[in-house]
């Protein structure tokens, strides 16, 4: 019984001879080229029935299949005898040269279809456009004394303790003992009376004493922690530049936020 082909469409002899070599199993370093030559007539044969159209390369390859069945049906030569030697080459192969290619291409197929599965694999995958997710991003506070270092207000603080220290007491009645939130209502204040912007030597008259100016240089740290003012200077050893951190602020201050 003549076996039934379902024809497929294939790229090139080589693809056509591939593939009756590995449906039929066939060793393909031991081709039993009087069988896949048969198989391969076939075909040819039935493509032309169907009025497929047969390239030259097809036709090419049948006669390679001829060429090489005839050959192997030949006997061998004898042997030549060139100066008292002989010459035989007892492994030649016909076929090798048709191997070699089979090998050669069944590599490269192997290649494509791998490369074909990366692709389909990869238009599976969906891109797009990257988008701005500057909306998302988490804001970060704004430091009240960013660009001011503490070696400043320290020596602003020295500054204004030497100034006291140089001045001399006439008199001293009594001491009265301002609390550091009395003294923030009275920093605010002054904010308020000058437009949101004092200067930090502002801040202390001629008769200022040591407690006063301790009570106000903390003051001014409570009321930059809880961001009502801000502190910088216009330029290196500069005076130091006091502003209200809104304008028209509240000079109050909530009962439980500081108590001494």
């Amino acid at each position: 019984m003549k076996p039934h082909y379902k024809l497929e469409t294939f790229e090139g002899p080589l693809d056509l001879l591939l593939h009756l070599i590995d449906k039929s199993e066939i060793d393909i370093y031991n081709i039993p080229i009087s069988e896949i030559t048969e198989q391969y007539m076939e075909v040819l044969a039935a493509m032309q029935e169907l009025e497929l159209e047969v390239t030259s390369e097809f036709l090419v390859m049948a006669a390679t299949l001829l060429a090489i069945k005839s050959h192997m049906l030949l006997p061998k030569p004898p042997p030549l005898e060139l100066e008292d030697d002989f010459y035989e080459d007892e492994n030649y192969d016909p076929r090798a040269e048709l191997v070699q290619k089979l090998l050669e291409y069944r590599k490269y197929k192997a290649i494509a279809e791998e490369l074909r599965d990366k692709e389909l694999a990869r238009s599976l995958v969906y891109t797009r456009e990257p988008e701005d997710l500057t909306p998302f991003v988490r804001e970060v506070e704004v430091n009240p004394v960013e660009g001011l270092d503490i070696a400043d207000l320290v020596i602003a603080f020295q500054r204004a303790l030497r100034k006291a220290k140089s001045r001399s007491t006439v008199a001293k009645i009594r001491r009265d003992e301002v609390s550091v939130r009395e003294r923030m209502r009275e920093v605010l204040t002054l904010l308020v009376d000058r437009g949101g912007k004092v200067l930090f030597s502002r801040l202390f008259d001629h008769s200022a004493e040591r407690e006063e100016i301790v009570v106000t240089f903390l003051a001014l740290l409570e009321l930059m922690k809880t961001k009502r003012i801000v502190c910088f200077q216009n330029r290196l050893f500069d005076d130091i530049v006091i502003q209200a951190k809104e304008e028209g602020a509240a000079v109050e201050l909530p009962s439980d936020e500081i108590g001494y």
